[in-house]
């Protein structure tokens, strides 16, 4: 916060100097600094939500509204970034990575072009549906919620899910969870299970990754 007087222009000449100023930190800062300046990133870090280092993993993305944001850094690492790359250009991730994105509005989907850019250039190893809730339904005219779309896959994912090289990351709202409930309890009964008691086991196993708010 800056008092009258001290506010200063920015690059973009924009200038406050007759009254308080409050700008924000890290995008002010972001957007003050040149190409090539360093940057000093700080924690706090944790290891909730680090991808696996096997590259056969297979990683199925759950992500609501700024949920998003990890599952993007994930997938540029397996699908962008040199990071991810081999010396001979190949990618090192060899798994399947599944995202599905709940917005309630399409116009709310980001990085849309990323994700169909990942589609073409890997259409073997990477999925993605967007459950968009205030305008699809499903065919027994449910609202489409991120629970609702993952039910169209249901033997799919849970097929996955029996693969221990399996991981699932969930990042949004924090009925989120109760979703998972939701979508496989039914097929858990099925096959025996309760789908608290696998979900319990797959964090065990810490393949189940949660950061809901």
């Amino acid at each position: 916060n800056r008092e009258v007087g001290e506010d200063k222009p920015d690059k973009a000449g924009t200038h406050f100097p007759n009254g308080k100023v409050y700008r924000g930190v890290c995008s002010n800062h972001i957007c003050d600094i040149g190409p090539g300046d360093d940057v000093l990133i700080t924690g706090p870090t944790g290891a909730e939500m680090l991808l696996p280092e096997d590259p056969e993993a297979n990683i199925i993305m759950l992500a609501t509204g700024t949920g998003i944001a990890p599952m993007r850094s994930y997938m540029r690492l397996l699908f962008h970034d040199d990071a991810g790359a081999n010396a001979d250009g190949t990618r090192k991730f060899k798994g399947l990575a599944w995202l599905f994105m709940g917005v309630p509005f399409s116009k709310s989907l980001l990085y849309d072009d990323e994700h169909t850019e990942y589609k073409n250039k890997y259409p073997e190893q990477f999925r993605f549906d967007y459950a968009v809730s205030r305008e699809d339904k499903n065919a027994a005219g449910q609202k489409m919620y991120i629970q609702t779309k993952m039910a169209e896959y249901t033997e799919d994912l849970w097929a996955l899910m029996q693969d221990q090289k399996t991981h699932i990351y969930m990042c949004g709202l924090k009925g989120m969870e109760a979703g998972m409930a939701e979508c496989f309890g039914e097929i858990a009964e099925k096959n025996g299970l309760v789908w608290a008691d696998v979900s319990k086991q797959m964090k065990k196993d810490h393949r189940y990754h949660v950061e809901v708010y």
